[in-house]
């Protein structure tokens, strides 16, 4: 399974002009290219759009104007973590602060959701008993949607950060469960002959033998969630935890700001993006064994 995004050809414009790259420093400016090509086309459209007296821009204003008044926009943006605490002024420091939280909630999340679900599914699978008294209740889970558990995660940890972080660890954790046992299932048998032709113990198969070779999966399954992440925390800071992008994308909407509305849907978009990023950053140094072409 490859690991990353596969990028279009290197355009000629960046061959020409940075002939002494390496091809890796190539690949990433090609990246980069066409990221600001597919960027530009969907705001060109947007604002194409706009100019032809298309879209209502009270409804749907173009970027050229939820961007204008940057200064305007940031007063909403808050210093402080805490409902009903006096404002903080706005300005960058406060949307940076409040970035900063949605992305910490995120991130906690996926963390805790991750790794507990990988112990987890390696549980159910290897040991029976756990299989029979787990597995049925996980199946019966699964399927409920995390915006779902938001009431009980407001009845159990209370208003703040928590209920946030438990929607997106939910949002994760028994996907990942059920996809360690599938994998687990799916390493190849000769793996595990060899590892105890050469006198592993079953300990040392699983660290050195199995868990390297589910990994790659895993992370992708992770980076697929990511993005669900996002949602579901926006939709818990709205309610759980009254702060946040969340919260702002929601008083926007309650207050007809429809600038406000669509700044803080940039700015999600772009958190996204890095995150992904980041995320597919640490898959890479940590499966250092996995080529760029998906093969071990």
């Amino acid at each position: 399974m490859t690991t990353h995004a596969r990028i279009g050809p290197i355009p000629a414009p960046v061959r020409a002009a940075l002939p002494g790259l390496s091809p890796a420093w190539r690949r990433r400016l090609a990246s980069l290219f066409w990221g600001l090509v597919s960027l530009g086309l969907f705001a060109g459209l947007w604002e194409g759009l706009w100019a032809l007296d298309l879209v209502n821009p009270l409804l749907l204003p173009p970027p050229h104007l939820f961007l204008a008044d940057i200064p305007g926009t940031l007063r909403y943006f808050d210093r402080s973590n805490r409902i009903g605490s006096l404002g903080g002024g706005g300005g960058v420091a406060a949307l940076l602060i409040t970035m900063g939280w949605t992305t910490m909630r995120v991130f906690v999340g996926l963390g805790l959701g991750f790794v507990c679900g990988v112990l987890v599914g390696a549980l159910v699978h290897y040991v029976r008993a756990l299989r029979n008294l787990l597995l049925p209740t996980v199946l019966l889970l699964a399927p409920i949607s995390p915006v779902a558990w938001l009431p009980v995660a407001i009845f159990v940890f209370g208003i703040g950060d928590k209920p946030a972080i438990f929607l997106v660890f939910i949002t994760l954790f028994f996907t990942i469960v059920l996809s360690t046992g599938a994998q687990i299932d799916s390493v190849p048998k000769t793996y595990i002959h060899v590892a105890r032709i050469m006198g592993a113990t079953g300990r040392q198969t699983f660290w050195r033998v199995v868990l390297p070779a589910i990994l790659p999966s895993l992370f992708m399954t992770l980076r697929l969630n990511l993005f669900a992440a996002w949602m579901v925390v926006l939709i818990a800071e709205t309610v759980g935890v009254g702060t946040g992008l969340g919260q702002i994308t929601s008083m926007a909407r309650s207050t007809f700001n429809a600038k406000l509305v669509f700044f803080t849907m940039a700015i999600v978009g772009g958190l996204g993006f890095l995150s992904d990023f980041a995320l597919r950053q640490v898959q890479r140094k940590m499966l250092w064994w996995v080529s760029p072409g998906g093969t071990r």
